[in-house]
């Protein structure tokens, strides 16, 4: 990310100062790291950091960009009760480094609320929202919001041009960082314009995703680290998360350092008094300049050695020393794994048909392949759905991003199925490339029954003119389960052999008190039970049938008896 307020290029002093404390603040909570099948990381070996200066492809919520590297004091806050400057109520009150600007506090609190009401499971600290807002923004610029949770200026990373970053070419149109030719990371959080696409949110209710507004930003970094289905209380699980964010070893110790930190003790400070950060994972252009190197004294140069005499006068010089040999050409910077890329492949993709609110027993798969047709690893493959559906991949995204393993193939999430049906779009692209994608057609069934069962056996009866004491109630299931919320049509019918609307004895009323003798639109709840309206008797008399068919085959036809009352 851009630096806005005085960065530092680390020295040899800070860089072990920083090695240090990250080694007694976290070295217990930040095991090495792999990823998994889905392209999230775990608890495993250890890998390379990641870091969006090694000029990867960068990734995560980020892109890998750039982040503040300081790191908390060694001393625990010790906090003492005080009252709030802003609002009047009792809070604590300690060193700065533990000031948290009020608007910015409150926005991580109420997306700690949130996430608790839409995924409780997932067990979000807001203290962990605190620490990567530290690192990633130094608290929006020591809470320089309005009143709504604004930034009064922008807060931009650096342009992911490839050159010292990730290489990710515009995919906004410069609408979030006003740059039209590569994408930066915006705003508190630092979202690349990509990512905030679809994980952006509307923290504060004023119908706007605006990735820097504080409240917006918060509320959608909490989402994001909560994707999978993730539970945040699991160390190795919260280690995952921190990493997808921005893919770096360093920076997953530096968050969790600010984490322990910030959960022995806050407190609340003013928006725009809060601490700000000065050193950066990077030197970019928009940093701070380094402390400058004092020159070295020049060594005092050698007399020149006195020339012998030669007999007959004249004198001899020292022998010319051979010209140092020039130094050779730099050699030209290796292609990064993504920039090798030329196409993608289907990776045996198989059918992807699902049943409405099932999951699909296929996966998209796909190979990320160089010119030779070789595979390409650690690339970064996005997954995007596309089309009128409810479905998702599995933790309710809409988006999946993998990175390709040593044979250079990337497995999406297992899709689920929503509960429109049809056929929709899985669009497969690499991320930081303006590369052709691949398109896989996926289809949703409706749900179905093969069998239904009257839940009574009492017999139908009634007198003319009369109304059926009894309800039709039935059971649907589908291979031996419960078929819940299959859609159905019942028709009184003429006879078992002619399924056409009879035109006389027992019928059902609209909502109007209107006679009609078919329902449809009718749709088993989620036990699989189907209880039809009451049944009203004209004045023919004699035996009739109702007859129920469900999507999937089931039919049950069921006898209705219409007789005068015996005198």
């Amino acid at each position: 990310m851009a630096a806005h307020f005085g960065r530092l290029r680390k020295g040899a002093t800070t860089t072990a100062v920083a090695a240090v404390a990250v080694a007694a603040l976290s070295a217990s909570q930040a095991p090495g790291v792999t990823t998994d099948d889905l392209g999230r990381q775990a608890a495993g070996a250890a890998q390379p950091s990641g870091d969006a200066n090694t000029g990867g492809a960068g990734g995560g919520a980020t892109g890998d960009s750039p982040y503040y590297t300081d790191l908390p004091p060694l001393k625990s806050p010790n906090p003492s009760p005080s009252a709030s400057p802003t609002t009047g109520t009792t809070v604590s009150v300690g060193e700065a480094e533990a000031g948290i600007p009020a608007t910015v506090l409150d926005a991580y609190k109420k997306a700690e609320a949130e996430l608790r009401a839409s995924k409780p499971g997932c067990n979000l600290p807001w203290q962990l929202l605190a620490a990567i807002g530290k690192v990633e923004s130094g608290q929006a610029r020591g809470g320089r919001v309005d009143a709504s949770g604004t930034t009064y200026s922008p807060i931009l990373g650096p342009k992911l041009d490839g050159n010292g970053f990730a290489l990710i070419a515009d995919t906004d149109h410069g609408a979030y960082d006003g740059d039209p030719a590569y994408d930066r990371a915006v705003g508190p959080m630092q979202f690349i314009p990509s990512t905030w696409e679809w994980a952006g949110r509307d923290g504060n209710g004023d119908g706007k995703k605006d990735p820097n507004n504080v409240y917006d930003a918060a509320l959608a970094a909490g989402h994001y680290l909560c994707r999978f289905d993730r539970d945040l209380s699991v160390q190795s699980q919260m280690n995952a998360a921190i990493l997808n964010y921005n893919n770096s070893t360093e920076y997953l110790n530096t968050v969790l350092s600010w984490l322990e930190y910030y959960r022995k003790g806050t407190h609340e400070v003013p928006d725009g008094t809060g601490t700000l950060p000065s050193h950066s994972s990077n030197s970019d252009p928009g940093s701070s300049p380094s402390p400058t190197t004092p020159a070295t004294p020049s060594t005092p140069s050698t007399p020149s050695t006195p020339s012998t005499p030669k007999p007959g006068g004249g004198s001899t010089s020292p022998t010319p020393k051979p010209p140092m040999p020039s130094s050779p050409a730099p050699s030209p910077t290796p292609p990064t794994p993504t920039q090798t890329v030329d196409h993608l492949e289907d990776a045996n993709t198989g059918k992807l048909t699902a049943t409405a609110g099932s999951a699909f027993g296929t996966k998209v798969a796909v190979r990320a392949e160089s010119k030779a047709s070789k595979g390409v690893s650690k690339v970064r493959v996005r997954f995007t759905i596309i089309g009128d559906t409810d479905a998702t991949f599995t933790g309710g995204e809409s988006v999946a991003t993998v990175v390709t393993g040593s044979a250079g193939t990337a497995t999406a999430p297992a899709l689920v199925a929503g509960e429109k049906t049809g056929d929709f779009t899985v669009r497969a692209t690499v991320v930081g490339r303006v590369l052709g994608g691949l398109d896989y057609t996926a289809t949703v069934t409706p749900r179905q029954a093969d069998t239904l069962t009257r839940t009574s056996d009492t017999a139908l009866t009634c007198v003319p003119g009369g109304e059926f004491a009894d309800q039709v109630e039935l059971k649907a299931t589908y291979k031996g389960a419960v078929a819940g919320k299959v859609a159905a049509t019942a028709t009184l019918i003429k006879s078992a052999d002619d399924a056409t609307e009879n035109d006389k004895g027992p019928y059902f009323k609209d909502a109007d008190g209107k006679t009609i003798r078919t329902l449809t639109d009718l749709t088993t709840d989620a036990d699989g039970v189907l209880k039809l309206p009451k049944l009203y008797a004209d004045d023919a008399t004699g035996t009739f049938l109702l007859r129920v068919n469900t999507t999937g085959g089931a039919v049950l036809t069921v006898e209705l008896k219409v007789a005068a009352a015996a005198s």
